[in-house]
């Protein structure tokens, strides 16, 4: 079963692995996410948490970055 980009769960490692697309996202907001060894188990939540965003607007950014 493919992950599905809106999943609370996934993690971030797995979203720059299915779509890498959406790391300029990340890294256009300076967030350190891309690479990070935390990033296997940390979802869009913790980081939009840690970093202080809108949890609404970054998953719709990933959604416009994310090809198909």
């Amino acid at each position: 079963m493919s992950p599905k980009l809106d999943d609370p769960d996934l993690p971030l490692a797995r979203i720059f692995e299915r779509w890498p697309a959406t790391a300029e996202v990340f890294l256009s907001r300076r967030m350190l996410c891309l690479g990070c060894p935390i990033a296997p188990f940390h979802t869009v939540i913790d980081a939009c948490d840690e970093y202080g965003l809108d949890e609404g607007a970054f998953r719709r950014a990933l959604q416009a970055a994310a090809p198909g």
